[in-house]
């Protein structure tokens, strides 16, 4: 079993700046890719981002490419979200996820945080 619990949400005015993460323990000493999903009300779970578990590939979605940006650190067993430039449309629960690639699709991944807010004001 891998825990993973994610700090670093908060309210933030649009075009301000956050950085998320994600720490993990129980089983890290596997191989476990990243990845950072966002569910905002009403609107299904998305893909943000994602790391593989070197660190040396990463994926990002469309809408966050440029402004966003994911890293690893394995000594700490944590995974950032580094949230730049951020609009309204940010808004959402942000999850960290585990999984064994650094896939877009949720069901890639086995083990999930409980989220953090990030909600950003216009």
């Amino acid at each position: 079993q891998v825990q993973l619990v994610e700090s670093g949400g908060g309210l933030v005015q649009a075009g301000g700046s956050l950085r998320l993460s994600c720490v993990a323990s129980g089983r890290t000493g596997i191989r476990y890719a990243m990845g950072w999903f966002r569910q905002a009300p009403g609107k299904e779970r998305e893909f943000v981002a994602a790391i593989s578990w070197s660190g040396g590939g990463t994926v990002y979605a469309d809408s966050v490419k440029g402004r966003f940006t994911i890293s690893r650190d394995g000594a700490k067993n944590t995974v950032y979200l580094q949230m730049n430039s951020l609009k309204p449309e940010d808004t959402a629960v942000y999850y960290c996820a585990a999984g064994s690639a650094p896939a877009q699709r949720d069901t890639e991944y086995s083990y999930w945080g409980q989220g953090t807010q990030v909600t950003v004001s216009s």
